[in-house]
């Protein structure tokens, strides 16, 4: 695995995090969907993972304890 660096101007930083947040409140909605398949979800899951980690690197753990998941099972 290869780790990349990045540098964003204060504004990119701002887009990013909204970008990243819209995208972890799709999947949470999508993920408490019942007629979703197991497989889907479980896809769904790790993307949320990476999402929430790249997430927690943008905002404050206030902020981000907003997007932690209950683990449901499905």
């Amino acid at each position: 695995m290869a780790m990349m660096g990045f540098l964003f101007s204060a504004k990119e930083c701002c887009e990013m995090e909204y970008l990243i947040r819209r995208e972890l409140e799709e999947l949470l909605l999508d993920l408490g969907d019942y007629r979703i398949e197991a497989m889907v979800k479980k896809a769904m899951e790790e993307r949320y993972k990476s999402l929430f980690k790249m997430y927690s690197r943008f905002v404050s753990p206030k902020e981000l304890a907003k997007y932690i998941r209950n683990k449901r099972p499905y």
